[in-house]
């Protein structure tokens, strides 16, 4: 089968995770304003994977890999204490096949995107992913 048409036209005749994005990152994004780590981990599965920039930063040894719900408790519980002022604003939220992306903003008014691989209703892979450059053209003059 051909799909044909502007990629509005594609999502509709793709199969997506069955989830409802946008409320997803609105509890995603509660739990986190919070500072709930049990709220925000209630979503993923016991052996996820997340990578994150900042894994690596606070936790050398794991070289930004983060394997397990209790090792990915321990991470966010110590970001948590290094980063109490720690708050996020969601600007959009993508779908996919089976992901969710999550751009926001942090405290410090970075622009983040989180990533999120589902089975089921459940997390099993994540990526904290980090803005590095933005075009000329969206610069502030």
């Amino acid at each position: 089968m051909k799909i044909l048409g502007p990629p509005a036209a594609w999502a509709a005749t793709v199969s997506t995770v069955d989830l409802d994005a946008v409320a997803f990152s609105e509890q995603w994004v509660g739990a986190w304003n919070a500072h709930d780590v049990e709220l925000v981990l209630e979503n993923f599965h016991n052996d996820v994977v997340f990578t994150s920039p900042v894994a690596a930063k606070l936790l050398p040894d794991t070289a930004g890999v983060v394997r397990g719900k209790r090792a990915l408790r321990h991470y966010w519980t110590l970001a948590l204490q290094r980063i109490p002022n720690l708050r996020f604003v969601v600007e959009n939220v993508y779908q996919g096949i089976d992901t969710i992306a999550i751009a926001y903003r942090n405290q410090d008014d970075a622009l983040v995107c989180e990533v999120l691989r589902f089975s089921g209703d459940v997390v099993i892979e994540g990526h904290g992913t980090y803005l590095v450059a933005r075009r000329a053209s969206n610069a502030v003059k």
